[in-house]
């Protein structure tokens, strides 16, 4: 495993950078892959467009960063939804959109700084957000967990277990754990079909898809940039106080929300999900110290590597569906979980009468689906539901008055973190 301490000294090994960066690809392996299993793309294609758009953040952010970039959860349900709506290749047109706002967001905090991106996306829309992101996927999670309820609980319980009582790096890797054991239990259960694998060959390129331009498609993902641009925000705090850096300052937070964005467009336009800096390796880097870049850079290496193995692809898709329901049985709760851990850590105030009704109505369109049309143009859940949060947020009044009887003091709003 991937030893803690102070390891920087040892990077002289060329044999230990690689050993170190493919086992730092396996902490994000399964959080990775699981992305585009749940909406129907290839997972090799998510591999390939993770490790090359790791690569390109690395560019932009003068390779100072330890990052490594993989699929983002919080496009889940909008990729679901929007794919029912405009098919997946439509989708892809959106998805590379969103990657040009992450560009419109880097110009504005070099102009203006992060203080109006607080203004306008403060903790009592971006908490509620969150939370929908999770909420609206619950019945997705329970539909699949219930085609075999033993093996998803079993799924579940190596997950809940490793969350709760693991230490060290395995704390950190949950979802790899449990998709492992629900396999081997799938497998002595007689639900796993093994002729994808044995049809494979060996060294197979991803299956590329090519974007479709959609307007409806960019109008519905375009607000769902909103909580990933925030998260990470937070997560370059993260990775900045584990390595003892500024990166906000140097190379800059417009460098790496450049960077963020340009890969998640480099994604859409083969057919992948968007990207996004990633916890579970923040969390290993804050174990191990290990914060040479280089590391993050082999990992990405690794991936691009994985992606035309034909045989790793065909493994991944005989995942039963069992196993992946009761990963997000967890995993879409957590995401709601995070949401409202964002409005706790902000100090949200609650006895404010305006805070309350743009999360109330927030959480009330974006799970209830609403839907805004007219001609070829919609909006609709998540996306609909940032939107209208912004507006209430910019137009309603800052005094509210308190609740009689509420003794909840204001606070000011800070920067959530995954």
């Amino acid at each position: 495993m991937i030893s803690s301490g102070n390891s920087d000294a040892g990077y002289q090994s060329p044999a230990k950078k690689i050993v170190l960066g493919v086992q730092f690809l396996f902490v994000a392996f399964g959080a990775t892959v699981l992305v585009p299993l749940l909406v129907g793309i290839d997972p090799a294609v998510a591999l390939f467009t993770a490790g090359v758009g790791t690569l390109i953040f690395h560019l932009i952010t003068k390779g100072m960063v330890p990052v490594f970039l993989g699929s983002s959860f919080a496009f889940i349900a909008p990729i679901v939804a929007a794919t029912e709506l405009y098919g997946f290749a439509g989708t892809l047109s959106g998805l590379i959109a969103v990657g040009f706002v992450y560009g419109i967001v880097s110009g504005i905090i070099k102009v203006w700084g992060l203080r109006v991106i607080e203004k306008i996306f403060p903790a009592v829309v971006v908490g509620p957000v969150i939370m929908i992101i999770g909420l609206s996927l619950a019945p997705v999670a329970v539909n699949m967990a219930k085609t075999n309820w033993t093996i998803a609980s079993v799924v579940l319980l190596t997950a809940i277990l490793i969350v709760v009582y693991a230490k060290g790096i395995m704390k950190l890797i949950p979802i790899f754990c449990g998709i492992i054991v629900g396999y081997i239990l799938s497998i002595a259960l007689g639900a796993v079909d093994f002729s994808p694998i044995q049809e494979a060959s060996w060294i197979a390129l991803p299956e590329f898809v090519r974007p479709e331009f959609s307007w409806g498609a960019i109008l519905y993902m375009l607000p769902v940039a909103v909580a990933p641009v925030i998260e990470h925000v937070g997560d370059m705090y993260a990775i900045g106080g584990v390595a003892n850096k500024e990166f906000v300052k140097q190379p800059g937070l417009h460098r790496t929300i450049l960077g963020d964005g340009i890969a998640t467009a480099f994604a859409g336009f083969f057919g992948g999900p968007p990207n996004t800096t990633y916890s579970e390796v923040t969390g290993a880097i804050a174990l191990t110290k290990i914060t040479n870049p280089v590391i993050l850079r082999i990992a990405a290496i690794t991936a691009i590597c994985f992606s035309v193995i034909g045989k790793v692809s065909a493994f991944l898709k005989t995942i039963p569906q069992a196993v992946l329901g009761g990963i997000m049985l967890l995993l879409f709760g957590m995401i709601a979980s995070i949401g409202i851990k964002t409005l706790i850590d902000a100090k949200a105030d609650f006895s404010k009468t305006r805070n309350q009704v743009i999360i109330s109505i927030i959480l009330t369109v974006g799970i209830g689906g609403a839907q805004i049309s007219y001609g070829t143009f919609s909006l609709a859940g998540i996306g609909l539901a940032s939107v209208v949060g912004v507006i209430l947020n910019l137009i309603l009044p800052d005094k509210s008055r308190a609740i009689k009887g509420s003794k909840v003091k204001a606070a000011p709003v800070s920067i959530p973190t995954k």
